[in-house]
């Protein structure tokens, strides 16, 4: 038996199945980016974009107060918001916190610019706040250190499954547990930068 035309008809063969694979999948239609669902929860700020540079108002090198938040499209069940603001470029062990706030009420919707910088407020009501990393109550705006390239200023906004019902005062370690006894039912992000001249 002669192998040359065995061998001829299994090349013939493969490449007429490559053929037909390269046509099938050239007739399928492309896959389109996967893009976030309009209607997830969200969190963003009038006063700059995600990834974008915080307003120095908003810094030790002004006013610093605290920017204007909105969210929406918390899932049901939302009892209560939590929110933390970190700089994970900050030099030394871990992250450093500039804004621990939890019990936000549920209808609430947003922050204004300017959250007083005290322990249990007012507006929004029943909301209560931890110690950033300047040993302050409130919020304490972007400083980073002269000379470093901009630091990344990440907002984390948790949506609860009830309230914390923490006092005030409280540390990250201890915003932590509150916010995972309270179950966490969806969180939402938003990075500023910022660099100091």
């Amino acid at each position: 038996m002669r192998r040359g035309p065995i061998i001829g008809i299994v090349v013939a063969v493969v490449a007429l199945i490559v053929l037909v694979v390269l046509v099938s999948k050239r007739d399928q239609p492309q896959q389109e980016p996967a893009q976030p669902a309009a209607d997830a929860f969200a969190l963003t700020s009038p006063a700059f974009e995600d990834g974008q540079s915080i307003p120095v108002r908003y810094t030790c090198d002004s006013d610093d107060v605290s920017p204007p938040l909105e969210w929406k499209n918390a899932p049901e069940g939302t009892a209560s918001f939590a929110l933390i603001v970190l700089d994970p470029d900050a030099p030394g062990p871990g992250d450093f916190v500039h804004w621990l706030i939890c019990d936000i009420p549920a209808r609430t919707a947003g922050l204004a610019e300017g959250v007083p910088k005290q322990e249990t407020l007012s507006a929004p009501m029943g909301a209560v706040q931890g110690n950033n990393g300047f040993r302050k109550i409130g919020y304490g705006g972007p400083c980073p250190p002269k000379g470093d390239e901009a630091h990344r200023y990440v907002f984390t906004l948790y949506a609860l499954g009830a309230k914390t019902e923490i006092p005030g005062a409280y540390t990250r370690h201890q915003f932590r547990a509150a916010i995972a006894e309270a179950k966490v039912l969806a969180e939402a992000e938003l990075t500023g930068t910022y660099r100091r001249q």
